[in-house]
């Protein structure tokens, strides 16, 4: 992705997520300036990955599959491996319609998926075989919720404004929106985007970054280059 593409798709999802009644925190609107000038006070808001995620999954059409996020809050996997401490993430995810979030599943995490608001969020799920791989013949469980039912392979369940439906993981999912612009809550155990997502199709998880103008905010990937 270009960066001045970043830039205009950031430019409009903090007040996205506020016209929906869900205001991001101050380091949200943080220029890189200001990042750098904090990075020794805010060094574990870096380390966990909080902050502006922009991606396309590299595969260069982001108005077709692609996502913004924003992580709130997110734990170590060495708490979560030792069971107590910051076990748990947030993130808000801005879906476009006409946008995709490709198949995958995840290793670890079990996540909550919430319609915030908006138009109609639509998942297609699948059970994991026995070697991690789709199942397209097993029916899959799901909690929507709070209520648990078992659905045909390859079901497409829609969530509309407030609902809410949990994924454990190896659970198969891809979603979009429906009608209008969906902003997605997530709530999960920690969150780990560098090895535990699991994609269908061979994809990246992050996108290249085509430096052709200055950023006017920083992304998790920019952490390590930009500040340092």
């Amino acid at each position: 992705m270009k960066r001045s593409q970043i830039n205009a798709v950031l430019s409009d999802a903090a007040s996205f997520a506020a016209r929906h009644g869900f205001n991001l925190p101050p380091f949200a609107h943080w220029t890189p300036d200001m990042f750098r000038d904090r990075r020794a006070e805010v060094r574990g808001l870096i380390e966990r990955g909080l902050g502006w995620d922009v991606t396309d999954f590299g595969l260069g059409h982001f108005d077709r599959e692609g996502l913004v996020l924003f992580t709130l809050r997110n734990g170590r996997l060495s708490e979560l491996r030792q069971g107590r401490g910051l076990l748990y993430a947030e993130k808000i995810i801005i879906l476009r319609t006409g946008q995709t979030c490709p198949m995958h599943r995840h290793n670890l995490k079990t996540e909550d998926i919430i319609n915030r608001g908006g138009g109609t969020l639509a998942l297609q799920l699948f059970r994991s075989n026995s070697v991690g791989g789709i199942d397209a013949s097993e029916t899959v469980r799901i909690e929507t919720d709070g209520w648990e039912r078992d659905l045909p392979a390859g079901a497409i369940i829609r969530l509309e404004p407030g609902a809410s439906i949990t994924l454990r993981a190896g659970v198969w999912h891809a979603f979009w929106a429906e009608r209008e612009d969906v902003l997605v809550g997530e709530v999960s155990t920690v969150n780990d985007d560098e090895t535990d997502n699991v994609f269908r199709d061979p994809i990246g998880r992050f996108p290249s970054v085509e430096e052709d103008e200055s950023p006017t905010r920083v992304l998790v990937i920019d952490y390590a280059g930009r500040l340092g």
